[in-house]
């Protein structure tokens, strides 16, 4: 699978020993989300904006 057919965009990333945060954003919509990890726990939300919307960035194909 070529890296332009991967729906989600990785953003952002941070991680220590037994955590990660990374921000995805889906490439089909925008939306841009919080993925967060720490030993066998984790958890996905849309990020929102101060009024509650969810943050959207534009995607560019990248050929």
């Amino acid at each position: 699978m070529a890296k332009k057919d991967h729906r989600f965009l990785e953003q952002y990333s941070q991680s220590t020993f037994a955590t990660e945060t990374k921000i995805l954003v889906d490439r089909q919509t925008g939306v841009n989300y919080l993925f967060h990890h720490a030993g066998y726990a984790g958890g996905l939300t849309p990020l929102l904006d101060r009024e509650g919307k969810p943050v959207v960035t534009t995607v560019l194909d990248e050929d």
